[in-house]
């Protein structure tokens, strides 16, 4: 009984992620096929990949947050969720590096990537804070 009830929990917060699931596979793919050589012109710039997974990182917290928002149906605050979301991130982004370092051997994986993976997550986690805020001081208000 109580093996069911845990599986029905974890279905339901899982069917309130499906977008966050869809873009971390979006996302997985994107960062290990294979790019043309950038030499500084066109489309990929310098830095090209590095605002690419600032951005990435940057959609899938904040897709995690809403999926967090519509399955406790509420828009409280709290630092744990904050934290799971974090890892989460840091999960998947030290992920997507040691592919591309061990298996998709024609990207490179470095720190920067890395990087720029937490900021986008942690550009997310200051919208969120200021958000909740400012909805907070309305309220109250």
């Amino acid at each position: 009984m109580a093996h069911n009830f845990n599986r029905d929990i974890l279905y339901k917060a899982l069917k309130r992620q499906q977008w966050a699931i869809i873009w971390t596979l979006i996302v997985l793919v994107l960062c290990n096929i294979h790019m043309p050589e950038s030499e500084g012109e066109g489309f990929f710039f310098d830095g090209f990949d590095k605002m690419a997974h600032l951005g990435f990182f940057f959609i899938l917290s904040v897709l995690l947050f809403y999926g967090k928002i519509k399955y406790q149906h509420s828009f409280g605050f709290r630092t744990l969720t904050i934290f799971k979301i974090l890892v989460i991130n840091a999960v998947i982004g030290g992920g997507i590096e040691i592919l591309q370092w061990k298996v998709f051997t024609y990207r490179s994986a470095e720190w920067w990537d890395f990087t720029c993976d937490m900021l986008g997550a942690l550009m997310a986690v200051f919208s969120y804070v200021l958000l909740h805020k400012l909805n907070f001081n309305e309220k109250a208000s």
